[in-house]
């Protein structure tokens, strides 16, 4: 029950890393408001609800790109369990190609969703957590905050944006009691990572070759960190950026260097 009596918002939490924490959430004892702008998908994720769960999960639907729907979403919220502790804002696109190759309308799309729906979250949720006390804002960036790739070159600059409004959302907001630190993913296991694992000839193998421990990430292990972020396990904890990856970013392994 680490989050007991907490009331928590999980954006992107119609699958993969956002299902998987709207669900450990509920389990440690949050309200979880779980926001996705797929209804049937967030729906599934509040059915999936454990049975032993003391939490509950409200599904939502919301595009994170439109402010007044964000706006709608923290009100909501706070209208269905008087407060706000603990916002992870997760919604994310892919978009692939380099700068030549990339339209416009997807650079755009990119930055919609992965930069200004954290920035619309903040904006809206910001004020009620400070209402509440505090809280802890989490955002979802990426091992390609510092770590670019070849051909997603407008989401490596969505990501690297959102680890720098990570570190100026802490600056700003500290003297709130509002914590605000960001977690880099590596290569993890959702819808979004499926076409290049499943796709690719050999996408798998390499993912998984990458990280020193040898596997892919599952959704379930940036949850586990979530957990922690958003506990007052982390009191002390902001403008951070935690990285799981399995060692990705930690540098280049010996399987990789003989491909």
């Amino acid at each position: 029950m680490r989050l007991k009596d907490k009331v928590a918002i999980v954006t992107g939490a119609g699958s993969g890393i956002g299902r998987a924490t709207a669900l450990l959430f509920a389990t440690e004892g949050a309200n979880v408001v779980a926001a996705d702008i797929n209804n049937s998908a967030v729906s599934a994720t509040a059915d999936k609800r454990p049975a032993g769960a003391k939490g509950k999960i409200m599904p939502a639907t919301a595009d994170m790109r439109r402010a007044e729907d964000v706006r709608t979403l923290v009100a909501l919220t706070v209208r269905k369990f008087g407060r706000l502790d603990v916002v992870f804002s997760n919604a994310g696109i892919m978009r692939g190609g380099n700068v030549v190759d990339l339209s416009e309308r997807d650079w755009d799309d990119l930055f919609a969703v992965n930069v200004k729906g954290s920035f619309l979250l903040g904006k809206h949720a910001i004020p009620e957590m400070k209402r509440s006390g505090g809280g802890s804002f989490i955002l979802t960036a990426s091992a390609n905050s510092f770590f670019a790739e070849s051909d997603i070159a407008g989401y490596c600059a969505t990501k690297g944006a959102v680890m720098q409004l990570t570190r100026a959302m802490a600056i700003d907001h500290g003297p709130d009691r509002i914590r605000v630190n960001c977690i880099c993913p590596g290569w993890i296991e959702t819808p979004m990572s499926q076409p290049f694992l499943d796709e690719n000839p050999g996408g798998r193998e390499f993912a998984g070759k990458i990280a020193p421990i040898g596997r892919i990430g599952q959704p379930e292990d940036v949850a586990g960190v979530a957990l922690f972020l958003a506990s007052d396990e982390s009191r002390f904890v902001t403008g951070a950026a935690y990285n799981v990856d399995g060692g990705w970013t930690a540098g280049m392994t010996r399987a990789i260097a003989l491909i």
